[in-house]
């Protein structure tokens, strides 16, 4: 077996625009109305849908989209390999016993891995391409129920790895989202600066209704993605207004995640900051933050909005932390051993002892919620928002021969200062305060108005 063990983290990937566009939507032709007398109301042509932004490079291109036929035949990012069936039956026994000698639950979270193991070993024998293959592998772990544990193909693993280092490169319109499927949009996490989608207006808390006059679903993903200087056509809403059309162009997307750093105006003329932080799997993160609190200068209370944060890497959350806190924080605990977490400190400002107020949702998970309880434990920060949902336990990166990775649940954390089990609980917050973040802006958000009160101004 030949397995090597990655360095310990958590890794979520950040949400990108994924698909390909399938048919442009543009007003169409009014069809000649028949002569009228000479008291009829005159008729209104529709001006044609014109791009928000036309890029420099694309300029000399005249706009064009492809069909769904040849979307699903625009060739990937990174090139897939194929593997026999020989090397599929020998990962899925690798993986297999990966998960025997390390996961956290002992009993297998209550599911029958054996049989599991056997369900998924005669698909492979019955035969499965390489991309199947890799489809039933994420299932597979996916059967554990953690909601946590997680399997990459080694084109995902690329691509994940390109996003940790903060060089994510794609041709799109450069939105960073969360698919709600059950509603059918995509709402807006953040735009890429420079972007299409910056260019075009869209902005945080926006939702994306329609692609090219098509719904967000399950089945067909979001569509963003496309050729370079493509045409695309999104129907978005921002809250409390009513949908809108823009026309944007596809380009090269390049650079880090960015975080949402201001300050808050106040009526007591106090200094109050704000950062937002998407995620915590972008190793640009730290810098991002140390620049901003070194531009805010010193405050008088900061929030920390972690609303949206999936999770990441121990490489960035540690970096965070050792602004806002330190000390022992607690242990991280396996089937067969525990080891503690001590985080030194680095202010940055007054960032050691300024008050702190962390902003938690259903949407913080893994890193998003042992940063917000470890802050919350200590003292150090009161906690705005919604309950999470509890799902805290920390992965283990294995990657396999033909470049694919697992990513396994095998710690939990028990905090130094409280007994409680995040898991079970969740984070809870001081003050309940949330809203669906499609449904306010800024200036309107629930969290931030409690957090401003907490903070006693």
């Amino acid at each position: 077996m030949k397995i090597k063990r990655l360095a310990f983290g958590v890794l979520i990937l950040t949400l990108l625009a994924c698909n390909y566009v399938t048919q442009m939507v543009s007003p169409p032709t009014a069809t000649p109305l028949p002569t009228l007398t000479a008291t009829a109301s005159p008729t209104i042509t529709p001006e044609p849908l014109a791009p928000a932004f036309l890029p420099p490079e694309c300029a000399a291109t005249p706009l064009a989209t492809i069909s769904p036929e040849s979307a699903s035949q625009t060739a990937p990012e990174f090139e897939t390999v194929e593997i026999s069936q020989g090397e599929q039956m020998r990962i899925l026994r690798e993986l297999a016993d990966v998960v025997e000698a390390v996961y956290v639950y002992s009993d297998f979270n209550g599911k029958d891995w054996n049989e599991i193991e056997s369900r998924y070993k005669a698909r492979i024998e019955s035969g499965l391409d390489t991309e199947s293959f890799y489809g039933e592998m994420h299932a597979m772990v996916s059967e554990l129920g953690d909601e946590h544990s997680f399997f990459l193909s080694p084109v995902q693993v690329e691509e994940s790895e390109a996003e940790l280092k903060g060089e994510i490169e794609f041709v799109g319109v450069g939105i960073s989202g969360q698919l709600d499927f059950d509603r059918e949009r995509m709402v807006v996490i953040s735009t890429y600066p420079g972007s299409p989608a910056e260019h075009g207006g869209i902005q945080q808390h926006d939702s994306i209704l329609l692609v090219d006059g098509l719904p967000i679903k399950e089945e067909t993903g979001n569509r963003l993605r496309g050729p370079k200087c493509s045409a695309v056509v999104l129907t978005v809403q921002s809250p409390g207004e009513a949908p809108r059309e823009v026309m944007l162009i596809r380009y090269s997307i390049r650079g880090n995640i960015p975080i949402d750093a201001r300050l808050i105006s106040t009526t007591d003329g106090s200094r109050i900051g704000y950062i937002f932080l998407p995620s915590f799997f972008d190793e640009t993160i730290p810098e991002q933050i140390e620049n901003a609190l070194n531009a805010f200068g010193p405050l008088d209370g900061l929030m920390l909005d972690v609303r949206l944060n999936g999770g990441g890497s121990s490489t960035v959350t540690y970096p965070v932390l050792e602004y806002f806190t330190n000390g022992q924080m607690g242990q991280f605990v396996s089937r067969t051993d525990s080891r503690t977490l001590t985080i030194d400190p680095n202010p940055i400002q007054n960032s050691q002892t300024v008050p702190l107020v962390v902003m938690v949702s259903e949407d913080t998970v893994s890193f998003g919620e042992i940063f917000a309880g470890m802050l919350k434990d200590s003292g150090r920060a009161k906690i705005v928002g919604e309950t999470s949902l509890g799902n805290v336990e920390v992965l283990h990166g294995y990657d396999f021969e033909d470049g694919s990775q697992l990513w396994i649940a095998s710690e939990r954390f028990d905090s130094a200062f409280s007994d409680t089990d995040w898991e079970e609980t969740g984070i809870i917050p001081d003050v309940q305060a949330n809203a669906e973040w499609d449904t306010f802006y800024f200036d309107t958000d629930p969290s931030i108005a409690a957090a401003l009160e907490l903070l006693g101004h």
